[in-house]
Order: structure tokens, then sequence, then C-alpha cells
């Protein structure tokens, strides 16, 4: 069950984050699995805005997607899943559930930053449909200059989008 994140939770968010986070030494991404989950404040912030969301299985948190609108778009700013339940399509869902806020919100499009390389990275969001944004608006060029501050471009980065599906096909196209 996809539902709001809630204060109550932030704990559980970020050790799914930590456990997540861990897969990343395999690769020689030590400072990817070392880095510090979203603070308490961060996560926070996100909830009490309504931009986090947890999926739940028998009462326990197995995963979370937080994201907050950048230009015309939902932007994903991170979606994690306890690696004990990875492999379950719970990041899929989740994915699939924000894509329907965003349409409610008349949103053109998801996006997100992400390793181009690491398989659970890019190649996973292009399996959902993503794709390379070859020409990234400057506030998405603002977020990865963010990124790239903190260290997070020792690996190849890429921005990506995936067009959000309107419900009425024959509506116009909102304006990008």
């Amino acid at each position: 069950m996809i539902e709001p994140a809630r204060v109550h939770d932030i704990a559980r968010l970020q050790s799914i984050e930590d456990a997540a986070g861990e897969a990343f030494r395999a690769l020689g991404m030590d400072t990817v699995a070392d880095d510090d989950p979203p603070s308490e404040a961060t996560l926070t912030e996100f909830i009490r805005t309504g931009r986090a969301w947890v999926y739940t299985q028998s009462g326990v948190v197995c995963g979370y997607l937080i994201a907050f609108d950048v230009d015309d778009c939902t932007h994903i700013e991170q979606v994690s899943v306890d690696p004990d339940y990875s492999g379950r399509g719970i990041g899929a869902a989740l994915i699939e559930h924000l894509e329907s806020v965003a349409r409610e919100r008349h949103r053109v499009a998801l996006t997100l930053t992400t390793y181009r390389d690491v398989p659970w990275n890019g190649p996973y969001y292009s399996r959902l449909g993503f794709v390379e944004d070859p020409d990234p608006s400057p506030a998405l060029l603002a977020i990865r200059a963010h990124e790239a501050e903190l260290g997070l471009d020792a690996w190849p980065r890429i921005v990506m989008r995936r067009a959000i599906a309107r419900s009425d096909p024959s509506a116009p196209a909102p304006v990008r």
C-alpha cells in the first residue's frame, strides 16, 4: 500500500536509505554508500508539504519516495527500497503513484538525476520509460551543479525524464 509518509516514519526512511546505499560498495562507490541519508529536518519538510510517500507491506515501511516540482515537472529527489524487499516492484509502484499525483498537479513529466551506469539507476529507470534529457532546463542543471559540489560526479551522472501520460489523450498537451 502506498500512502503519505508521516513524521514517525523518518527513522525508518533513514534506515532504508542506509541499507540501500550499501549496494554501492560492491561497485567501489564507497563514498556513495557512506553518504548520510536525508536529515530529519529535510524529511520533515518533504512530509509537511505532502511530497513524501511510503510503500508499506503488512504494516512495514519497505520503501519511500520524495519529490518536488521543478519547472513544469515533478522531480524525484530520492526513491529507495529496503534491500530485503527489492525485486518486488516497490520502486516502480512508488514512481507510478508519483506520476498520478503529478498528473493531478498538471505536471508534464517526471525528472530525476542518477548514475548512468549503475544497474539499479540509469538502466533501471530506462526500463521504466525514462530517457536521458539531452537539454536539461537551467533548474535541472542547477541540481546537477549542486550534486557535483557534493562530490557525486566521481561517476557519470545524467538527468532523465519521463513524459506523463495524460488521462485524456485527446486533450492538448501542456506547453513546456
